[in-house]
């Protein structure tokens, strides 16, 4: 599924994006100011700590990327570390069980897939992203052709 095709549906947690990108911002600029008013730090500990502060801000920014786009050929998932491209034949069916963070895709080739891009602390708005999901790939699946359905 190239970025030129127009998407069908684009789901984003709403907290999962928020809360890592706040406490990333957050937590970056306590640590910059505290490095810079510490008397008893050297130019080399500032910058270390400045450095750590930066890698830290980078892993919570990378949790709160997390999405899941349908396009007409297929899936894109954008998890923390992996962004995975999946064809509509390629996925069978989509499962949020109750206690899970987030929506598994069970993959014809027996395999599972975690879709971080739909959380269940959204509540009902991460249940009806499932149903919407779970049309889709009945409407799409078991075909690359767009608009093929079963």
């Amino acid at each position: 599924m190239s970025g030129s095709q127009p998407l069908l549906v684009r789901w984003r947690p709403v907290r999962g994006r928020i809360v890592p990108h706040a406490l990333a911002v957050l937590s970056f600029a306590a640590v910059v100011l505290a490095a810079l008013v510490m008397p008893t730090f050297q130019l080399a500990d500032r910058v270390a700590l400045i450095i750590l502060a930066g890698a830290v801000a980078a892993a919570l920014y990378l949790f709160g990327r997390c999405e899941l786009r349908a396009g007409p050929t297929g899936l894109i998932v954008v998890n923390v570390l992996r962004t995975t491209q999946l064809d509509w034949a390629e996925v069978l069916d989509a499962r949020l069980e109750p206690g899970e963070p987030w929506p598994t895709l069970d993959l014809a080739d027996g395999t599972t897939i975690a879709a971080m891009g739909i959380q269940s602390t959204d509540g009902e708005r991460a249940r009806r992203a499932v149903t919407e999901l779970r049309a889709l790939i009945a409407q799409r699946g078991e075909t690359s052709e767009p608009g093929l359905g079963r």
